[in-house]
């Protein structure tokens, strides 16, 4: 499957903190290259190696901080 990239919508984040927080997470989840968060639009997109990690497994990881996904 190689490397992929999808664009999570994050509810929840309220300060530039909260943004990096959830950034953190997905940066150290395995199969991850790459994160970033987007504050103002509400979103994290992620790039990510699919033989490694699924994007159930990146929305858990958010929602183990506490936001909400709106899938």
């Amino acid at each position: 499957m190689g490397l992929q990239s999808v664009k999570i919508p994050v509810r929840g984040m309220t300060c530039g903190n909260c943004a990096r927080g959830v950034e953190r997470k997905l940066s150290t989840s395995p199969g991850v290259t790459s994160a970033r968060v987007d504050l103002a639009g509400g979103s994290a997109t992620v790039e990510f190696d699919a033989d490694r990690t699924k994007v159930p497994d990146l929305v858990h990881a958010i929602e183990q901080l506490g936001y909400s996904v709106q899938q």
